[in-house]
């Protein structure tokens, strides 16, 4: 099956060659699927959930050994205090997965 660039974002179009999904339901069956290789992530979906309890299921995944992290994984987010938080909980991840 063909891997996927996953682009979470419930209100900008995602770049070509990427698919777009609007929330972290979607984004987190495909995560839980093994589809994606990419991922870019924004923080406010619009919804109750947002990019970073994707990161937080991801970390919670990783716990249990049946997950891969994708090869790559971006924020684009405009929201500032998101941003840091989401990229403190990727570096987090990061650095359990070395241990």
């Amino acid at each position: 099956m063909n891997k996927i660039k996953l682009y979470v974002d419930d209100e900008r179009p995602a770049p070509n060659g990427w698919v777009n999904v609007k929330s972290a339901e979607m984004a987190i069956k495909l995560l839980r699927e093994g589809l994606v290789e990419e991922l870019s992530l924004d923080h406010d979906l619009g919804r109750k959930k947002t990019g970073y309890d994707i990161i937080l299921w991801m970390e919670k995944e990783l716990m249990t050994g049946a997950f891969e992290l994708p090869s790559v994984i971006k924020i684009h987010t405009a929201n500032p205090v998101g941003r840091q938080k989401m990229i403190a909980a990727i570096n987090s991840m990061l650095k359990k997965m070395e241990n």
